[in-house]
């Protein structure tokens, strides 16, 4: 497993270990031209929630792979969060967002990875 899909395997962890709803995991890496590697969305059920989906994954991401996004949007609103480490892209959003953007079907040619409400047995938590 190479470093972004790890980066990627922990923000999933961190959003499971705070109840993000609908997580999926988007491989992006055969798709030619992306920007990126991979996608991670998942949306919260208040902005409270929203923030604090994203602020765990920042501080987990952190502390167990020592990595820090090289940018974030959307923190003061709290509607759709974004934190981008370069190869690996978070998107937390309220849920009406993440309905409006569809990013899952903009993105269709990507394999992804939808997990189930309860994943922490699944990653040993």
């Amino acid at each position: 497993m190479d470093e972004a899909e790890q980066l990627a395997d922990e923000a999933v962890r961190a959003l499971d270990d705070r109840k993000g709803v609908d997580i999926v995991k988007m491989d992006l890496r055969k798709i030619t031209n992306c920007f990126c590697r991979f996608f991670v969305i998942c949306h919260g059920t208040s902005n409270s929630h929203v923030s604090g989906l994203a602020d765990n994954a920042y501080e987990m991401i952190g502390k167990t792979l020592g990595e820090k996004p090289t940018h974030v949007e959307g923190m003061n609103q709290a509607s759709w969060i974004l934190l981008d480490y370069g190869d690996v892209v978070i998107h937390v959003f309220q849920k009406e967002q993440r309905e409006y953007y569809q990013l899952e079907d903009f993105w269709a040619d990507a394999r992804i990875t939808t997990l189930e409400e309860n994943t922490s047995t699944r990653y040993g938590r």
